[in-house]
Formats: C-alpha cells, structure tokens, sequence
C-alpha cells in the first residue's frame, strides 16, 4: 500500500475533475433575481423559457444568468443587484430604482425560468441581445450564448454572430408571444442545441 503526504498540498495527487452541481440553491440565488427592470417602469418586458438536456428533459436546478444594455445602448453603472445593509450584513436586493442590466435566476421544479427587464439597446454592429451564462448539471463549464429579440429584422439579417451561424441562428432569436413577453429555451445539446460561444 502506497502511503501519501497529505501535510502539504504538493504531496497530495491530483483528483479528477467533478461536475459544478447541483447545489447552486444554497448561496448562488438570491431574492428578486428576475427582477432586473425597476418596479413599475412601464417598458418591462418578459424574457422566459426552458432549461432542457439532450433528451429534451427540463432540469430543475440549473442557474441562468442574464446582462443586458440599458434601452438607449449603454452599459448600465448602478451599483449591482446584490446589495449589503451595511449596518446589518443583511440582503437589501435592488434598490427598484435603478436599473442594473443583470440578474441571476434559477429554475424552478419544471426547468422554467423568467427575467423582467428592459429591451437592451444595439451596441456597435450587433442587433440588440442578451447576454446569458448558463450553469447546470453535468456541465464541467458553464454556457454562453445570447437572446436576441425580434422586432428589427434588418439589424437581424446583418448581425455579424446570426450570419455565421447559419441555419442554426433560430435557436438564438427569442419567439415573441405578445404583450412584451419572449419565450426563449436553451436547449444543452440535440437536437435544436442552442448555439453556445467560446471566449478566449
């Protein structure tokens, strides 16, 4: 029987690598995630859908995450979302004033998710989108991919990520179902995979 060193972290092997969850309910949500538009503001719209794997199963415990521009196109510089109570230590949330671009929401039993925020802006050459971060079981990495929504087919047909996808650029334009509410799925991978970006 080998006998290892564990006194220092040079003597002790490494492991193999493990998934990321899931255990992202204990710290990672926090109250009022989807609400990432300021309460009341009369443009909020709904951005909502499915987590699903390659079997076209909804998973329950994944965890998306969104940013996105303000209206007019710029990055917003509110303070973030996770606010402290400085003299408590306590959650504040959002302030439900400002308007901060970015929320973290996790799927309930059913695999659905939904955010409340405001049209993003186009910034440079792209059509607007939102960006979305995408953890969930069995993924040793978490996902990036985006949203864009219809209503300018013109910045759609000559956005420079939907052209190179192709055939595949579907499953990154959100469905409009009306009165300001977008149903997006992000499908793992399958058939109808959602296309995912790599940044180096």
């Amino acid at each position: 029987m080998t006998k290892i060193d564990t006194s220092s972290p040079q003597g002790v092997p490494p492991t193999p690598s493990h998934t990321v969850g899931p255990f992202y309910g204990y710290a990672l949500p926090f109250p009022g995630g989807e609400e990432i538009a300021p309460l009341a503001h009369p443009d909020t719209i709904t951005v909502h859908g499915y987590v699903l794997d390659g079997e076209g199963r909804p998973l329950p415990d994944a965890l998306v995450e969104l940013w996105g521009p303000a209206p007019d196109g710029s990055v917003p510089q509110a303070d973030g979302s996770i606010r402290r109570d400085q003299a408590t230590g306590g959650h504040l949330g959002r302030n439900g004033v400002e308007f901060t671009g970015w929320g973290r929401i996790q799927t309930d039993a059913n695999g659905h998710w939904y955010a409340r925020t405001l049209r993003p802006g186009a910034r440079g050459h792209s059509a607007p989108y939102l960006s979305v971060c995408v953890f969930a079981r069995g993924l040793l990495m978490h996902l990036f991919t985006r949203i864009y929504l219809p209503g300018d087919e013109r910045a759609l047909a000559t956005d420079p990520l939907l052209t190179q996808v192709g055939e595949r650029r579907d499953t990154l334009i959100a469905g409009d179902e009306g009165s300001g509410t977008y149903r997006f799925d992000i499908r793992l991978q399958g058939e109808g995979e959602t296309v995912f970006l790599e940044f180096q």
